[in-house]
């Protein structure tokens, strides 16, 4: 997906709704937000709903609804999922969202209909940044790591899948299709799914 709507929704909303709480000038309540956020970033809580709503005592689920409308499905990815689907390969969605965001992304971009399953991270109690999270995986969806391709934005996470023996791995160098392409950082990258069409032609 987009990751336009994640951006929005936790630099500008909830800091938006953050100051109006508690009567402080936006920028300070950005501030703040952004010191929390980064403590304790590519943890499970960091991902978790439930967490930021205790935390900031807003109901981040009702939040995430006000702004659905910016959920948007990634360039091209339902082209490369028909494609893969043509081929015969299981398409299998791993996430570190929250089980709350995923139904609300999945059911406003419906993209559920090209996926064999979906594996959140907060089922099996570990984030993707970690190498345990793929032997967890392993026993709800199993795979071959020589033969399975991971695509990500996340350097953390594809580092992870590498230790774990991933071995076709991808970066997405713009999930975010309204801000500034990132840095490969050593893995094969794409800026779309365009450039994987055909199938296979980035990988060959």
């Amino acid at each position: 997906l987009d990751l336009h709507f994640d951006n929005h929704f936790w630099l500008e909303h909830v800091p938006r709704r953050y100051a109006e709480m508690h009567d402080l000038p936006p920028e300070a309540a950005r501030e703040q937000l952004l010191a929390r956020y980064q403590r304790i970033e590519g943890t499970l809580e960091w991902y978790c709903v439930d967490h930021w709503s205790r935390e900031l005592g807003l109901d981040i689920a009702v939040l995430k609804a006000e702004v659905e409308h910016l959920i948007s499905v990634h360039p091209h990815v339902v082209d490369f999922l028909q494609a893969m689907r043509a081929q015969g390969k299981r398409i299998v969605l791993v996430t570190n969202a929250h089980q709350k965001s995923l139904e609300l992304k999945l059911q406003r971009t419906r993209l559920g209909g090209y996926l064999d399953a979906a594996v959140c991270a907060h089922d099996l109690g570990l984030p993707k940044e970690m190498p345990q999270f793929w032997e967890k995986l392993q026993e709800v969806e199993p795979f071959d790591p020589q033969r399975t391709l991971f695509v990500d934005d996340s350097p953390s996470v594809l580092a992870s899948a590498r230790v774990y023996g991933i071995r076709w791995l991808l970066r997405v160098l713009k999930p975010d299709t309204r801000a500034p392409a990132r840095d490969a950082d050593g893995f094969p990258a794409i800026h779309d799914f365009s450039e994987l069409l055909p199938l296979g032609k980035h990988l060959r």
